[in-house]
C-alpha cells in the first residue's frame, strides 16, 4: 500500500490513476510520472544492497523518516535500516518521485512490516506534517535534493528550493568540518544555505540536528546523470564518453554501501550539534576514470572512445575533505574503488532498464523541463564493436568478482571480500 495526499491506495490503483491522468499530450505517450508506478518486475531479480555494519539499537529511536527515499543514496540507507534493524526501527521512505527516482529502489521492501512509502512533496507542508503525524516520526534523515550540478545551472530555482565547501587546490590540505564554505554552483550554494538554516534553528530553538557532508558517492541504483553510471551506459550503447574540458578535474569517490554505513554510524554514535565529513581516499581524474572504465569493458584500442566537450561553468578542479572526525566514531571506507566500480558495471549490465528510457540524460549537458529530461544526446558511434578481453587475467578476475557481488555471493553491500592467498593456493 502507498500513502499519498488523497489517502491510501494500492500500487496498482496508483498506476491506473497516473496512466489515465498523466499522459503527455505532446507525444501521446505516458509521462515520466506514469512509469514510477508501473511495476515491470525487474526489481525481483535485483540483490538487496545495503551497507555492512550495524549497531545496538537506540532506545529513543523508533520511527525514522528518510526523505528522498526512492533516490540513490537515500534508498541505500532505507534498505540498510529496514534490513539491519527489522525489530527495532520502522522506516518511512518519503519521496516526490522526481525524474531521478524509482520505486524499484525499495520495492523489495514492500513485504516487510517495518517499511512504508509515503508519496509527498517536501515543498508542501501539509504532506510533511501528515507523514510526520501518521507515522509518529522521531528521527529524520533529510536526504532529498536535486544533486546534479550540470542541471543546477539551467534549473537554479528548483535546486534552491530543495537543497559546499568549494574547490581545493592540488597541494592544499584537506578541508575539515571547520573550513569555510565557498560554494561555486547553485547546487552547492543551496546546500550551504540549508546548512546555515539548520544551524540557526539549532542555536535559537535547540533543534537536535547533525550535519553530514559527503560527495561523489557512486554505485548501483544511481541515476545515470552522474559521470560513472553515465559512462557505463554510454559504453553499453557503444558511444563515446563525453569529457568536460581537459578531463583533469579530480574527485574522490565513495561506494554507496560505505555511505550507508557512515549514516548508520552517525545515527548511533554521532553527537547532536556536530558536523561530520564523510571522506574517501580514492581520487581519480575524469579522464583516468574514462580509461579505467574502458579497461573494465575490455576495450584495448581506446582511440575515439573519449570526446572532449566544453567545460561546464565553474567546474571545480578538485574536492578534498578530511573525515578523521567520523573515523574516530569507528567508521572506515571498506570498499576499494576497483571493486566498487566492477560491482557497479555488473549491476548496470543487468539492470540498465531500472528507470525506463534514459537516453536523454546521456548528453554532456542534459536539460530538464517540467521535471522531465528532454534533451537528446549527440550520438558518436564507434566503428569497432568493443569486446571483453578474455585473455586478460586481470579483467577476467575483475568480472568474476563483480558477477559474484551482484548475485549475492558476497557481503551484503554487493562487494565481495578479497580472497586470501591461502585460499587461492588450496
Amino acid at each position: 500500500m502507498v500513502a499519498n495526499s488523497t489517502g491510501w491506495q494500492s500500487a496498482g490503483e496508483l498506476s491506473e490513476l497516473y496512466i489515465s491522468e498523466r499522459t503527455d499530450i505532446r507525444t501521446g505517450q505516458a509521462s515520466l510520472d506514469t512509469r514510477f508506478f508501473v511495476d515491470d518486475g525487474l526489481w525481483r531479480d535485483a540483490p538487496m544492497l545495503t551497507g555492512q555494519g550495524s549497531f545496538e539499537p537506540l532506545p529513543d529511536v523508533k520511527n525514522i523518516l528518510v526523505t528522498g527515499g526512492e533516490g540513490f543514496i537515500a534508498s541505500w540507507l532505507v534498505r540498510h535500516l529496514v534490513t539491519k534493524y527489522p525489530e527495532s526501527y520502522n522506516v518511512v521512505s518519503f519521496d516526490k518521485l522526481d525524474y531521478c527516482s524509482s520505486l524499484n529502489n525499495a520495492r523489495m521492501l514492500e513485504s516487510r512490516p517495518n517499511f512504508n512509502f509515503f508519496h509527498g512533496d517536501l515543498t508542501h507542508p501539509d504532506d510533511v506534517l501528515k507523514c510526520l503525524r501518521r507515522y509518529k516520526i522521531d528521527t529524520v534523515f533529510h536526504l532529498a535534493a536535486h544533486t546534479h550540478v550540470d542541471l543546477s545551472f539551467g534549473n537554479s530555482y528548483n535546486f534552491t528550493k530543495t537543497n559546499v565547501y568549494g574547490e581545493v587546490e592540488k597541494d592544499a590540505a584537506d578541508l575539515t568540518e571547520h573550513s569555510s564554505l565557498w560554494p561555486t554552483n547553485p547546487y552547492a550554494a543551496s546546500k550551504a544555505a540549508a546548512e546555515m538554516m539548520v544551524t540557526a534553528y539549532a542555536r535559537s530553538f535547540k533543534l537536535p540536528a547533525i550535519v553530514i557532508r559527503l560527495n561523489n558517492v557512486y554505485g548501483p541504483h544511481q541515476y545515470p546523470e552522474k559521470i560513472i553510471p553515465k559512462f557505463i551506459n554510454l559504453l553499453q550503447r557503444q558511444r563515446a564518453l563525453w569529457i568536460h574540458g581537459d578531463g583533469q578535474h579530480t574527485r574522490r569517490y565513495l561506494y554507496a554501501g560505505d555511505a550507508a554505513d557512515a549514516f548508520d554510524t552517525i545515527l548511533h554514535r554521532g553527537v547532536i550539534g556536530q558536523i561530520y565529513n564523510v571522506d574517501s581516499r580514492d581520487e581519480i581524474s575524469n579522464l583516468d576514470l574514462a580509461k579505467e572504465l574502458l579497461d573494465v569493458f575490455g576495450i584495448a584500442d581506446t582511440e575515439g572512445w573519449t570526446q572532449h566537450t566544453k567545460d561546464r561553468p565553474f567546474n571545480d578542479r578538485r574536492y578534498a575533505v578530511d573525515g578523521s572526525k567520523l573515523r574516530k566514531l569507528g567508521w572506515k571506507q571498506s570498499v576499494s574503488f576497483e571493486d566498487g566500480l566492477a560491482a557497479t558495471v555488473d549491476w548496470y549490465s543487468r539492470f540498465g532498464q531500472w528507470w525506463g528510457h534514459i537516453d536523454a540524460i546521456l548528453s554532456p549537458f542534459p536539460v530538464v523541463e517540467r521535471d522531465q529530461v528532454v534533451s537528446t544526446p549527440p550520438k558518436v558511434e564507434i566503428g569497432a564493436t568493443p569486446s571483453i578481453a578474455e585473455d586478460d587475467a586481470e579483467v577476467g578476475a575483475r568480472e568474476e568478482r563483480a558477477h559474484a557481488m551482484v548475485n549475492g555471493h558476497s557481503e551484503r553491500n554487493g562487494v565481495a571480500a578479497k580472497k586470501r592467498k591461502a585460499a587461492d593456493m588450496a
